[in-house]
């Protein structure tokens, strides 16, 4: 950019330049004025302000929106003045477009000059009514005078019409947008930085104006003209500004995505032995590394996901899940524990521990889904295994029946599910002559199954299977022949719990399933 050379002063002696840093070498331009009031003994610096007749390159350009309130040439006759001895020339009427435009580019110039302190009264300004900025954290002054002054040389050359020294105009702008959402600032405070300097440059601005030679004529005009071009350029501005905030915070949240998602990983693959894994990986999720926590597997068809994030959150838990092998894994944060530590943590319905109840109950009845669920566990170093541990319970539920069980419940299940020779094994031993007997099967494993369940009470058994109490003891008789076992003994009780544990998992007939009403198992 290049500017008009300086005018002599009184008395023939030359008045001295200054180089602007980001000029070519060749161009100069005055020495800084006061950014506040321009000195009105000075002629040629009013001089610097009144636009020459012969000017016409600093009209509009092609296509160019002329700025608000400004009127075509000659609309306003008569008010012309003639130009001063020193200009040579008549005065151009600064309501034309030819002088809207060299007022605005001698603006420009006057202002450029002395940007840094037209810098300092923005920052000042910005600072004064913004916490934020005056915080230094996480802008520092020196960083927020280095952006101001980029922006503010930007919107002077574009508002002046001057040919831009730092790329194109709105590139100051895009990249205050893109670096204050990395620093985490919030948009609404930038945009008010953005207002708060361009209300100081339209001061200092207006401040020019009124010591300019000739605005007696057209002061309001002109004023409203300049106002209306400084707005214009801010709003310009703070709209690139924006939208390259938003850009960036949309890549940012991007990378923040994948690192949680890798980080989350990383806990369920067991690699969060390493401390600074674990450490990492809580600053990611925003969790603590220690705390309550269990891990939650879920089978659901990939392509309908289960929403239980929300679901959990509206019951005061944290989670976080990921699709892992056509099922769902996540990490539950349970809230404080209620009962002293020791008990169990997601154990039964009839469990002392609130959270623990809570999280099979919202599972069960809000979700849908089948799943298992670990014990609880403090550090987040120890998600690997209570995530083989939670798909050990999976295992153990029959697909698609929307079941939610947690391991402790289903210790006996989980060790016979893993051992296929055993299970069979177990039920041979136990309760094959009962699976030879064919059409008494049915009515004998029934029975056994809630006599067993419910403390081997013939009366409670008879009441849930809707039958007289001897019908029940007949049937635990018969069983105790088959078997050689007597109905008193715990080791045949347990054997007979057992081998009805291990059906499912022997590759034998399953146990027969009660009518529905008949009775409700608890907890099996």
């Amino acid at each position: 950019m290049t500017h008009s050379p300086a005018a002599p002063r009184p008395g023939g002696e030359p008045r001295a330049t200054a180089t602007r840093p980001d000029a070519r070498p060749d161009a100069r331009v005055d020495p800084p004025v006061d950014a506040i009031r321009p000195d009105p003994r000075s002629d040629s610096r009013v001089d610097a302000l009144r636009p020459d007749r012969h000017d016409r390159a600093d009209a509009p350009r092609a296509g160019e929106p002329r700025p608000a309130g400004a009127r075509p040439a000659g609309a306003r006759p008569g008010v012309s003045r003639a130009g001063s001895a020193r200009s040579g020339g008549a005065h151009t009427p600064l309501g034309s477009a030819a002088g809207s435009g060299a007022l605005r580019r001698a603006l420009s110039t006057t202002m450029l000059a002395d940007v840094d302190r037209l810098t300092d009264r923005a920052v000042d300004d910005i600072r004064a009514h913004s916490g934020t900025y005056a915080s230094d954290a996480p802008v520092t002054r020196d960083d927020l005078w280095e952006i101001c002054r980029d922006n503010l040389l930007r919107a002077l050359e574009d508002f002046g019409g001057l040919a831009p020294t730092g790329g194109d105009f709105e590139r100051a702008a895009r990249q205050t947008g893109r670096r204050r959402a990395e620093q985490g600032v919030p948009l609404d405070t930038v945009l008010q930085a953005y207002r708060r300097g361009g209300r100081v440059l339209w001061q200092v601005m207006a401040e020019h104006l009124r010591t300019r030679a000739g605005r007696e004529a057209d002061s309001r005009d002109v004023e409203l003209d300049m106002a209306g071009g400084v707005w214009e350029t801010i709003d310009r501005y703070s709209v690139a500004m924006a939208d390259e905030y938003r850009l960036a915070q949309l890549e940012l949240q991007s990378r923040q995505d994948t690192r949680r998602v890798a980080l989350f990983e990383a806990l369920l693959d067991g690699r969060a032995d390493d401390p600074a894994v674990a450490s990492a990986a809580a600053a990611a999720l925003g969790i603590p590394a220690c705390d309550r926590y269990v891990v939650v597997v879920a089978a659901q068809d990939p392509a309908a996901p289960p929403h239980l994030a929300p679901v959990l959150e509206a019951q005061g838990m944290w989670s976080f899940w990921r699709p892992r092998s056509g099922r769902y894994a996540g990490i539950v944060r349970l809230p404080r524990r209620d009962t002293p530590p020791g008990r169990p943590g997601a154990g039964p319905r009839g469990s002392a521990d609130p959270a623990a109840r809570a999280l099979l109950d919202v599972l069960r009845e809000l979700t849908g889904a089948t799943a298992g669920i670990s014990p609880e566990f403090e550090r987040l170093s120890h998600a690997g295994r209570a995530l083989r541990l939670a798909e050990q319970t999976l295992r153990t539920l029959p697909a698609g029946s929307g079941e939610v069980a947690a391991f402790d419940d289903r210790l006996a299940q989980v060790l016979l599910s893993g051992r296929a020779d055993i299970a069979e094994r177990i039920v041979t031993v136990h309760l094959g002559p009962v699976l030879a007997t064919g059409g008494e099967r049915a009515a004998l494993l029934t029975t056994l199954r809630v006599w067993l369940d419910h403390g081997c009470s013939a009366a409670r058994a008879a009441e849930l299977l809707y039958c007289h109490r001897n019908t029940v003891l007949n049937r635990i008789g018969r069983i105790a022949e088959l078997t050689g076992r007597s109905s008193e003994s715990g080791e045949a009780r347990l054997g007979w719990a057992l081998a009805l544990r291990a059906l499912p998992y022997a590759g034998l007939a399953d146990a027969p399933e009660p009518a529905a009403g008949e009775y409700e198992p608890d907890g099996t």
